[in-house]
């Protein structure tokens, strides 16, 4: 097993750090990520917790070695689970991969939460991935996990600078229409209610487009893929 950790700092407050984490794809960074998919969401009012599923379609090229191995499919299924703590003041995502999982898995928790020196202004974003090959070889398997360490490394680099992108558009259009987040009275609080009504929606037009994807990322979590979540 390997592992992989990423410390970031945003110079943007918890508040508006959580809102526009729902609008982080696309950008021109992140390509690899093709599609993102809301399976479900639940807002808890009374613990002031909103619970969201979502299915992350990502395409990349592999190496031709391991193209051998898992065949020509570059498209990559990863489930995520993601917890908002108002109350708290943090974001919990925990994701495990739905491809090649006979072969690889990988689990992935992101934490966002105020800076303890600056809270009003800045967000601390910590990453951690535990990284486990199934091969038969050990040299394979050695093989593997320093290749997705790598990899991860790239794309957490990747996804930072997306992510600044999209921070840095979206607090020029707040302030331009006078919407700016404010930690202080709590507008998070909007934010989350907002999406809680949007969710009978985005159910509704999640069922009525389902794909043999979405069938297969059912089947793998009853099967107890995801059970570590």
């Amino acid at each position: 097993m390997k592992l992989f950790t990423s410390n970031q700092t945003f110079n943007y407050p918890w508040g508006q750090v959580t809102a526009a984490n729902w609008q982080k794809y696309p950008n021109e960074y992140s390509t690899q990520v093709v599609a993102v998919d809301v399976l479900r969401r639940e807002f808890d009012d009374e613990k002031g917790l909103l619970t969201t599923e979502r299915l992350i379609t990502c395409k990349q090229p592999i190496p031709s070695w391991l193209r051998m191995i898992v065949g020509a499919q570059e498209c990559s299924y990863v489930r995520e689970v993601s917890i908002v703590d108002r109350e708290q003041q943090t974001l919990v995502m925990r994701s495990c991969n739905l491809t090649y999982n006979n072969l690889l898995r990988v689990y992935e928790t992101v934490i966002y939460k105020p800076d303890s020196n600056e809270p009003n202004n800045k967000t601390n974003f910590k990453q951690f991935a535990e990284i486990t090959a199934y091969a038969s070889f050990k040299r394979i398997c050695d093989k593997l996990e320093d290749w997705s360490v790598e990899r991860f490394g790239q794309n957490a680099k990747k996804g930072k600078l997306g992510f600044e992108s999209v921070l840095e558009f979206l607090d020029a259009k707040w302030r331009e229409s006078g919407m700016l987040i404010d930690e202080v009275t709590g507008k998070t609080s909007e934010v989350l209610l907002e999406m809680s009504d949007k969710t009978n929606e985005v159910l509704h037009e999640v069922s009525t487009n389902t794909t043999t994807v979405l069938e297969e990322v059912t089947s793998k979590v009853t099967s107890g893929i995801f059970k570590k979540y």
